[in-house]
């Protein structure tokens, strides 16, 4: 008995320091796995939620006209000199002196002519001057006779022309028909845009934005949504840094914007880029945009 119990003893020993080295390399394991296995939590961008306007446009083409406009019709042999045109003139200055009478700017305007040089009018006797008022241009444009029941006098427009492709010109509109053109199935409408600093040209080919049901609405960059089919989803961070995925209702898209329509509120932080590196409930290093 007493050597059973011995070898027994013995057993118990040896499957206690088997069991004691095991739990040991597997508890040191364990340590060392979560010390150089945690990775810090990833940069990504955010953003605020903010305000915006938003409106929808009906794209158009127009030709530049300028306010005011009157041609002058002037014989070479009436010249007392030789011609010299100021490219501004104000009212009641004199624009060219002449043996039969002077020439008198009827308003503030840009003068112009055609028809002097005599290598390309050779017989022509003749020249004209042009004075143009183009503080203000004015532009005829077609609008589809689907938006005939929603464009009104005042609406906003935006200008763009090829020589300031940078520069939105601001205008409204200014004079809407009465009625739709029968062969081209469209509502002729007058626009006004505002050229103090005489920038555009009158015969210029404008580019047209006529801006319909303004309102102010919460923006996202359109960088921060998710559409997965039918439904959008984004990101909003908490105050612990915690990224939480979200259904929200968005509207229009407008030059790198999304309008929202529910699911956010102004001031809330979202994720703006960098959306494959962002998990639901996943911690972030918010960057600020």
């Amino acid at each position: 008995m007493k050597r059973s119990t011995k070898v027994i003893s013995i057993i118990i020993v040896f499957f206690l320091i088997i069991a004691s080295v095991i739990i040991a390399r597997t508890m040191i394991g364990n340590h060392f796995q979560k010390k150089f296995s945690k990775r810090p939590p990833p940069g990504i961008i955010v953003t605020e939620v903010i305000e915006k306007e938003f409106s929808e446009k009906i794209v158009t083409f127009g030709t530049a006209i300028s306010n005011k406009t009157k041609s002058f019709r002037i014989k070479k042999d009436d010249l007392i000199e030789d011609l010299k045109l100021n490219n501004y003139v104000k009212k009641g200055d004199v624009i060219i002196k002449l043996k039969s009478g002077n020439i008198i700017a009827p308003f503030n305007g840009v003068v112009g002519y055609t028809g002097l040089t005599e290598d390309i009018f050779v017989s022509d006797s003749t020249f004209i001057i042009t004075l143009d008022d183009n503080s203000i241009i004015y532009s005829d444009i077609k609008i589809p006779e689907n938006y005939s029941s929603v464009i009104e006098k005042g609406l906003p427009v935006e200008v763009k022309v090829s020589s300031y492709k940078n520069k939105i010109f601001s205008g409204e509109v200014d004079f809407i028909s009465s009625r739709i053109n029968a062969e081209t199935r469209s509502l002729l409408t007058r626009i006004k845009i505002d050229n103090t600093n005489l920038e555009l040209m009158s015969g210029s080919l404008l580019e047209v934005d006529v801006k319909l049901n303004l309102r102010n609405s919460l923006s996202v960059p359109d960088t921060s949504v998710m559409m997965e089919g039918e439904k959008a989803f984004i990101y909003k961070v908490s105050k612990d840094n915690i990224a939480n995925k979200i259904n929200i209702k968005i509207g229009i898209r407008q030059e790198g914007s999304i309008e929202i329509l529910s699911g956010l509120n102004i001031g809330d932080v979202i994720v703006a880029e960098g959306l494959k590196k962002v998990f639901p409930r996943s911690k972030i290093k918010p960057i600020k945009n």
